[in-house]
């Protein structure tokens, strides 16, 4: 995701011709979006660990960011679950209430999404007519919302997969669902930077290959996160190091053919997703220990610290999500964890450009 960020110098020095009122105030803005989509993100990942992602089984743009507002619609939302496979295989027999206490979180969910499209919409059509974006600026931004409409689209191309045939969503509609929210948040993270001024050489620009690799690596591994997440690949193995008491399981190649079971085998993409992380927190810590410049890291590497404790944070998070058998607010915290260090490293990358 960070490795394919736009080459944007020519962009830098044109926005750092704008007002520093107007780069400050385009900045703040960004970083609300940021900070935004971070909570979409925590609650995306709560919405699915509940498994309330379904309750909602239709689409309706504006008319549902009103909530049921009498029994009778309440009852009408009721009975289009009841006849998806996930309530006739699954929650059959589930009373109104319980179906009440899933609905809320797709609920909020989906008005999350909604608030953020405003949030973003109405500012820039303020900043625009009052001509203050930096030149330059505008076409970044409105592809930005574009992304935005497109995210919204595809999550509703998500949920229409577990509708029909399936008692759950497409695990591949709900890995690129996601990687488009860390992608849109990236995008806007790394907007916000070029607006808050230019970078500061806290990360020496030798380490900037080393940085793209990394971003490579821990790209991956996000996505067999999430591919693990979608088919529900924590709740197997739930022991560390080893799976069952092997390196790898017997069953993590049952499919046929086998690269077929990194995406839809469980225990494959978990066993994948797991020594993927410890591969990524190797690189990090090598770059911390051994990059140039590291004697003056408390100077010029913040950016790299941060990004180390980050790494480590997160492999630890992602044991304990696992020896706890997905317990949420660790599964949640582990999911909130990636995009922290995918933050640590734009920054880093960022830093890097000096």
């Amino acid at each position: 995701m960070t490795h394919a960020l736009p080459r944007t110098d020519r962009l830098a020095d044109r926005i750092a011709a704008a007002p520093a009122a107007h780069r400050r105030a385009i900045a703040r803005w960004l970083l609300l979006c940021c900070g935004m989509i971070f909570a979409m993100v925590v609650i995306g990942g709560i919405t699915r660990l509940t498994e309330s992602g379904l309750s909602i089984a239709e689409w309706q743009p504006f008319k549902g960011a009103l909530p049921p507002l009498n029994e009778a619609e309440w009852q009408r939302l009721f009975d289009l679950y009841r006849q998806i496979p996930e309530y006739q295989e699954i929650n059959r027999g589930m009373s109104l209430a319980a179906f009440k206490e899933i609905f809320w979180w797709e609920w909020i969910h989906r008005l999350w999404g909604r608030l953020i499209g405003l949030v973003f919409l109405l500012p820039l059509l303020w900043f625009l007519v009052r001509r203050r974006v930096p030149a330059g600026l505008t076409p970044y931004l409105v592809v930005a919302f574009l992304l935005g409409g497109a995210q919204g689209a595809l999550g509703w191309f998500m949920v229409a997969s577990g509708l029909a045939e399936r008692i759950d969503v497409s695990q591949y509609r709900l890995v690129a669902h996601l990687l488009l929210a860390f992608a849109i948040y990236i995008y806007l993270f790394w907007l916000a930077l070029l607006c808050i001024g230019p970078p500061r050489g806290r990360v020496d620009p030798a380490n900037r290959r080393h940085l793209h690799w990394f971003a490579l690596l821990l790209s991956i591994t996000v996505a067999m996160g999430a591919f693990t997440a979608g088919l529900n690949g924590g709740f197997v193995y739930n022991d560390f190091p080893l799976m069952g008491g092997a390196l790898l399981p017997g069953d993590a190649l049952a499919l046929e053919p086998l690269w077929t079971n990194l995406f839809e085998n469980p225990v494959a993409a978990q066993f994948a997703h797991r020594w993927l992380a410890i591969a990524t927190v190797i690189v990090v810590l090598a770059l911390w220990i051994a990059g140039p410049h590291a004697k003056d890291r408390i100077t010029r590497g913040r950016p790299l610290d941060l990004l180390a404790i980050m790494a480590l944070l997160q492999a630890a998070l992602g044991i304990a999500t696992l020896l706890s058998v997905v317990a949420l607010p660790l599964a949640v915290l582990h999911q909130a964890g990636a995009l922290l260090l995918l933050t640590a490293l734009t920054w880093a990358l960022y830093e890097a450009r000096a």
